[in-house]
């Protein structure tokens, strides 16, 4: 047997909440770690954790994160040994992995070769049917021509899916229900990958009508593999994943062996080391089968949903990649492996779920999670959201005995997070855990996007939360020694006038010795003090946070109030304006409009490539394009004149 690698310290080459995951096993083990930072993360979460710290470049992750070599040039300045990758940037980059090796620098990951063959899908899949696991009828041809294609599309039968052969996040890839979908379709498809990947290249797959998602955690030595049993990432949107669960709702015993054994012959096949994920597209057209599943692609790295694998195996993955970069063999042998119980995680973004799901950036006045939960995250209170990363800011996972257990769970978590400063998508993972189709697994990986009305309907605002926040804003907090403050002959009143969005609420609050009501539309509210705990109708009234003028009231996610003086607000008119403005910093990758011409509501006007997703700015009435004032390829501002409108009496 070969002697050990001896790992004394490892570069992090990632940010966040997996980075930080990643130090807290090295330093349980013993192993310094050595974390890098960009510009706009010079105070983050994961450079306050690690033993060491190194500036790589500006903001932009092309000029850091994905910069190989100003972090082979940080490798050797700290004398770092290994080097975790984490996922996404350089995690599944072959040349990353070479340049490390030949340094003689342990990269805690697969062969190169390993992550060559699997990160392009035509080539993987071919690996795939050669070692007899199942694929999906599709076309990998050679032939990138669009009348090729689009003869294939037709051969293979619509609707069919494009990916882009080098993807992965659902970048680079479109549904295409009809054939006249087709060449716009292939169109945004390769445009996609090329700025993604730097390879425009796509493969056709058959679209599956009612898919599930399920993936497969395996473990290679480079010798022998096995399976740490599956995940459910069906709830997608975009085919980014939402909710992840493990075990599988409603999975067989066979079907479990059946895609396990499956998973196995694929890391066999390319003698995988370390973590990786095989994912399967499941037919639940008829219930889960052992013969309805076939391979979509395999990421050779640690997936974001690996906690709920450890939740319910009670292994730590991170540890396992550690101690097979050394040279260890498997940890145990797939019948050691056993799992228990049900377990859940819910992704937080920051983004503005009722504006289609935009990023967002700003400030987060206030960072406080459940201790219900595990909490995977990197921010904290007082950390600023960068418009240059993923929007995601924090992973809730829960475990319970069994499914409705552990939804419950996740719902109670959910409900007693606190984010304060910038919009999340709280309110709509509550929504989706609490929906009876979720419920009841009736559900397929389009799901979201065919109920997306229901899913993302504007809250509205009820008086306890309006109360909560007017008695919030008048600094009586839950303490019943706050309410101060009488006449000699009468109780003081006091009137709030509250903003939310473009809705003023006016409150008249009056207090009394050991209670306080408010009046609210001709209604009147009486609120108690209990084990100091400001209380109505029983229930106790939502937390709320304050900031100067601003409160955050914790019921359905957040909902952001502003105490206003009625006076000195001033009036807008709304669906007026004449200039279209940038909703974030981002790339104008492609302009529709024409100065002089007149188009309709609801037409796309530009396209904005934002915190690695494109989005689509629309027309917000019928009108005439006066002057548009960017062109493609410029890098904008937030808030920044897109284009103008003529002015239309």
């Amino acid at each position: 047997m070969c002697a050990l690698a001896n790992i004394q310290k490892i570069l992090i080459a990632n940010r966040g909440e997996i980075a930080i995951r990643v130090a807290r096993t090295a330093r349980a083990m013993g192993i310094k770690t050595v974390a890098v930072y960009s510009e706009a993360d010079r105070h983050a979460g994961h450079v306050r954790v690690a033993d060491e710290a190194y500036y790589i470049g500006p903001s932009a992750p092309a000029e850091s994160y994905l910069n190989i070599d100003a972090i082979l040039q940080v490798v050797q300045q700290s004398g770092a040994d290994a080097v975790h990758p984490g996922y996404g940037f350089l995690s599944e980059n072959p040349e990353f992995a070479e340049k490390l090796n030949a340094q003689g620098i342990i990269f805690i990951g697969p062969s190169a070769e390993a992550i060559r063959t699997m990160g392009l899908k035509d080539a993987a899949k071919a690996v795939m049917d050669n070692a007899g696991v199942p694929t999906v009828p599709g076309y990998l041809g050679e032939d990138q021509s669009e009348g090729t294609l689009l003869k294939e599309a037709c051969r293979i039968g619509f609707p069919i899916l494009i990916k882009a052969v080098a993807g992965g996040g659902g970048k680079g890839m479109r549904h295409v229900p009809t054939e006249s979908d087709f060449g716009e379709a292939l169109k945004r498809a390769k445009s996609e990958a090329l700025k993604a990947f730097g390879n425009d290249r796509v493969l056709l797959e058959k679209f599956i009508e009612k898919p599930r998602h399920i993936e497969i955690q395996v473990f290679g030595d480079g010798e022998d593999a096995v399976h740490l049993f599956e995940r459910d990432c069906s709830l997608q949107r975009r085919y980014q994943k939402v909710i992840e669960e493990a075990p599988a709702p409603g999975m067989s015993e066979q079907m479990r062996e059946a895609m396990g054994a499956a998973a196995v012959k694929a890391a066999r096949a390319i003698q995988y080391k370390g973590a990786g994920t095989v994912e399967f597209i499941v037919d639940a057209s008829d219930g889960l089968r052992h013969d309805g599943f076939w391979f979509m692609e395999m990421n050779t790295r640690l997936q974001v949903e690996h906690p709920v694998t450890e939740a319910i195996t009670g292994l730590d993955l991170v540890e396992w990649q550690i101690r097979i970069a050394r040279g260890e063999p498997l940890p145990k042998t797939q019948g050691e492996l056993r799992f228990e119980g049900h377990a859940v995680e819910a992704r937080i973004y920051v983004e503005d779920v009722e504006n289609g799901f935009l990023p967002a950036t700003g400030k987060l006045e206030h960072v406080q999670f459940s201790t219900l939960a595990r909490a995977d995250t990197a921010v904290a209170s007082g950390d600023s959201i960068s418009p240059f990363y993923d929007p995601m800011i924090a992973k809730i996972i829960v475990k319970e005995a069994n499914r409705s257990a552990a939804l419950a769970k996740l719902q109670r978590a959910l409900e007693e997070t606190e984010l304060a400063g910038s919009v999340t998508n709280i309110a709509f993972l509550s929504r989706l855990i609490e929906n009876s189709s979720f419920q009841e697994m009736s559900i397929d990986t389009n799901w979201i996007d065919t109920h997306a009305d229901i899913l993302t309907a504007p809250h509205k605002v009820t008086p306890r939360e309006i109360i909560a926040a007017a008695l919030t804003s008048l600094g009586t907090g839950s303490n019943h020694h706050d309410l101060t403050g009488f006449h000699l002959w009468s109780a003081t009143v006091h009137r709030v006038t509250l903003q939310h969005k473009d809705v003023l609420y006016v409150c008249a609050v009056t207090f009394a010795q050991n209670s306080v009501t408010v009046t609210y539309e001709q209604e009147t509210y009486s609120i108690d003090y209990v084990a100091d705990q400001m209380i109505l109708n029983g229930r106790a009234l939502p937390k709320v946070y304050a900031s100067g003028a601003k409160l955050w009231v914790f019921s359905h996610g957040a909902i952001e109030f502003e105490r206003v003086d009625p006076l000195q607000r001033k009036t807008q008119q709304q669906g007026a304006s004449n200039t279209i403005l940038a909703p974030m910093p981002g790339l104008i990758t492609s302009i529709s409009a024409r100065s002089g011409e007149r188009m309709s509501e609801g037409a796309t006007l530009i396209v904005l490539e934002a915190m690695k997703m494109e989005h689509i700015l629309s027309m917000p009435r019928e009108a005439v394009i006066d002057q548009i004032h960017v062109k493609e390829g410029d890098q904008v501002t937030g808030s920044q004149v897109l284009i103008s409108l003529v002015q239309e009496d």
